[in-house]
């Protein structure tokens, strides 16, 4: 499938710049896309600099609501660092699932699997990387962590892969458009 990739790479780095104030949203916002945004990124481009550049602008968009727009720099910690290999599950098992050439219900089902399986990993690789390095858990045992961490886990997950599947719904009607452009036009002939 021959996809107008750098367009839709365009809509992945607006759709992080638009959410990644809030992670989980509210009534004023849609929550942070980010993980999809890594997911979806990898399976449209294989090139890592566009991994480094989505890196970057996670960062500079973090940098700017703290800075600028008064957001909690609570998640700003030694911790921080481990968001790169958080978003590079993301990432890699995107590029995984890339090498589908068309989106069929296994195909779908296949992807969204993988995805939620890679969304649990992210979560975890977060979320323990908070817990051991950001100094801020010390009162807290790791039961009692792992126990308060989980009433996260539903918004987590039913956020990214939402995005996720919203994203694999524009990349499989994008895909149809030659399609149907080609039966218009023999249509009308």
């Amino acid at each position: 499938m021959t996809l107008p990739t750098h367009k839709l790479m365009i809509g992945l780095v607006a759709l992080m710049d638009l959410t990644r104030v809030h992670h989980f949203g509210d009534a004023f916002s849609l929550p942070d896309a980010s993980l999809a945004v890594f997911f979806l990124a990898g399976l449209l481009n294989r090139r890592m600099t566009i991994f480094a550049a989505l890196l970057l602008e996670a960062g500079l968009l973090d940098y700017v609501a703290i800075s600028q727009f008064g957001v909690s720099d609570a998640c700003i910690s030694p911790a921080y660092v481990f968001l790169i290999p958080t978003y590079a599950v993301m990432w890699f098992v995107g590029r995984e699932c890339g090498t589908v050439n068309d989106f069929h219900a296994k195909e779908l089902l296949t992807t969204l699997g993988l995805a939620g399986l890679a969304t649990s990993a992210a979560f975890m690789i977060s979320n323990m990387s908070y817990y051991g390095f950001s100094g801020r858990s010390a009162e807290v045992t790791l039961m009692q962590y792992v126990q308060d961490m989980m009433q996260y886990l539903p918004m987590y997950m039913s956020a990214a892969l939402l995005y996720i599947l919203c994203g694999l719904a524009v990349i499989k009607i994008v895909s149809l458009w030659p399609v149907l452009d080609a039966k218009q036009h023999s249509v009308g002939k």
